[in-house]
């Protein structure tokens, strides 16, 4: 279908359409609650290309009844506001019951892509919240809103953000902050730690239930299958293997990854102390509150192998033994490496596969480690890095210039049999320009707190095509500031 047919069969609405989704599963996966009214609410940011694709009109979205309904001081009509129950890992270690702490789910609307659930972040305390106030501040909503946008735009799987809205309204975490609540949309908020807690609190009926609808939703192929369980636990692997690689590819930490923060759909979900690397250092720590480095940027291939194995430890009861779990965790040790080979190829423009590729892949990381290179920068650079030229723009990124020269050497006898336009068409559309870093956030959130929102406002449009080149926002693509390094975000960012 063209998106003129979409547009015809979809005209934008002024009204939410909606239909019974998670909430068919019945009540011992929710608990039926409204959200707690803001004060005062105000518009933050309005991400008008989340509401083409959700086919909403836009002068809806900038209403006054959108503003009361997405802050939860309303309820839209038609919606059934839940909070969703799960348990997980944390840190390693089981949390036992979690759930929707301070996020409240409206319900799911039909789209021109299809359903997708629209859930509050931020708009009060549920039965999950363990002694929480069920809020969110204006500092993390603005990281989400517009983190999610920024995944997005790289072609990267995740929920995405349709608005932010603040309020005056205190807010106590290290220090009294204000009180936002962003609007994020995705096909499902699902997350391996609800299949656990149905696992490890002996529900087999209720464990049963939610996996099979979410195969018959999201994964039908599995149906087919001899063993659609161990179909589906495969199915999730290579989905999830795939996200991590293209996190691993850009250069993004999550920060966070316990298996209450991992989507059953593959998507980046949950953005608190996330960081995209700014020097290129593979143990890098971005969470604060991370003080033992479980979930450093090198090591986060290993953790979501982690947190797929306590899924399947979860889903044994729906499997006839634990070898058919096993074998269908290995596709993830396949898949995850391939995935990534497959990323780094294109952003150093190899339209082909040959024997020496994963030498040369190796090599690079290595030296930009050694190096500590900036990432984003060394990769755009190197887009316009020839075998006949001097290589200067990408050279002054290097201290150690013999090591550069050997690498380039080594780069540019591959590059010989490489057509030189295929190239660099591949690395325009692999290598961003823009990616939103730490201080560039923290800019635009200092700017907000005194209401002005013109810095979320002009990241949001940068973020939304990282690879253009953007005239006159040259600043947002250079080397941080040396006050960016003290920037901490922990688990309350």
């Amino acid at each position: 279908m063209t998106t003129a047919s979409f547009a015809t069969s979809f005209p934008a609405v002024t009204e939410l359409s909606w239909q019974e989704g998670f909430a068919k599963l019945g009540p011992a996966f929710y608990t039926l609650l409204k959200p707690q009214p803001l004060p005062d609410p105000y518009w933050v940011g309005r991400n008008e290309a989340v509401a083409r694709d959700l086919g909403l009109d836009a002068d809806w979205l900038a209403s006054h009844e959108a503003l009361q309904g997405l802050t939860g001081n309303t309820v839209l009509q038609g919606s059934e506001p839940l909070a969703s129950v799960y348990s997980g890992h944390q840190f390693g270690q089981w949390a036992g019951q979690l759930g929707d702490g301070r996020a409240i789910l409206l319900g799911e609307i039909s789209t021109p892509s299809g359903p997708q659930e629209i859930q509050l972040k931020g708009a009060g305390r549920t039965p999950y919240s363990r002694m929480g106030d069920g809020r969110a501040v204006l500092r993390s909503s603005i990281r989400e809103y517009l983190c999610s946008e920024a995944m997005h735009g790289l072609g990267i799987p995740t929920t995405r953000a349709l608005c932010v809205i603040g309020s005056d309204a205190p807010v106590r975490r290290e220090e009294v902050e204000t009180a936002a609540v962003v609007t994020r949309t995705a096909p499902s908020f699902i997350r391996f730690g609800h299949f656990e807690h149905f696992s490890y609190s002996g529900q087999p009926g209720q464990l049963k239930a939610l996996a099979d609808f979410v195969i018959q939703r999201h994964y039908p192929e599995c149906l087919e299958a001899d063993q659609p369980y161990a179909a589906f636990l495969q199915a999730v692997s290579e989905r999830t293997a795939h996200m991590v690689a293209a996190w691993q590819a850009v250069g993004f930490c999550h920060g966070v990854m316990n298996t209450d923060n991992m989507s059953i759909l593959g998507l980046t979900i949950d953005y608190g102390p996330f960081q995209f690397l700014d020097a290129f250092v593979p143990d890098h720590i971005c969470n604060h509150s991370d003080t033992e480095g479980r979930y450093a940027y090198n090591r986060q291939p290993n953790i979501a192998y982690w947190n797929l194995f306590c899924l399947g430890q979860a889903l044994l009861p729906l499997m006839d033994s634990q070898d058919q779990a096993i074998a269908a965790l290995e596709s993830f040790k396949t898949v995850f490496p391939e995935a990534l080979q497959a990323r780094m190829r294109a952003k150093l423009g190899l339209p082909d596969v040959q024997a020496d590729d994963l030498g040369l892949i190796d090599s690079t990381f290595r030296l930009l480690a050694s190096n500590k290179v900036d990432y984003t920068i060394f990769w755009r650079r190197l887009n316009g890095f020839t075998p006949q030229s001097g290589h200067e723009p990408v050279r002054d990124l290097f201290f150690d210039r013999e090591s550069f020269n050997a690498w380039a050497l080594l780069y540019s006898e591959r590059l010989a049999s490489v057509d030189a336009g295929q190239r660099a068409d591949l690395m325009q559309r692999s290598n961003p320009k823009f990616v939103l870093r730490n201080h560039l956030g923290e800019e635009a959130i200092r700017a907000a707190k005194l209401k002005d929102f013109s810095g979320v406002h002009s990241l949001l449009t940068l973020l939304q095509s990282p690879f253009d080149e953007h005239p006159g926002y040259e600043s947002h693509a250079g080397f941080p500031p040396d006050w960016a390094a003290s920037i901490e975000i922990s688990c309350s960012s």
